[in-house]
């Protein structure tokens, strides 16, 4: 699975497939960058599904108890999209169209 042949993992999502590709066809990344960009994608699904979970189920469940409870899936989600943006920085990629004139580093810490 090399960013040169455009084959996102066979796990992926179409959506998050086809955002792997876009983004491999338009950087160029190395074996460590292909990796999280894997990464990434599954944590973009990742929060696409518990999303999907949440519209159907609402945020809110009730337990055993009858006490109301935030549902599992809103913790899955916030980890996830919180994952993904923090692999999208690793990656140093611009999560818009803007690009700032002072971009932040892609890897935070052990830089001299």
């Amino acid at each position: 699975m090399t960013a040169d042949g455009l084959i996102p993992p066979e796990h992926l999502s179409e959506a998050a497939a086809e955002w792997w590709r876009s983004v491999a066809s338009d950087f160029d990344l190395d074996s460590s960058g292909v990796k999280i960009l894997d990464l990434a994608a599954g944590a973009l699904d990742r929060a696409e599904e518990a999303r999907a979970i949440l519209a159907v189920d609402g945020i809110i469940c009730v337990d055993r108890f009858d006490q109301r409870k935030p549902h599992p899936a809103v913790a899955i989600e916030r980890d996830s999209r919180l994952s993904f943006a923090r692999l999208v920085r690793e990656l140093a990629l611009p999560l818009g169209d803007e690009t700032p004139a002072d971009p932040r580093p892609p890897r935070i810490g052990g830089v001299s």
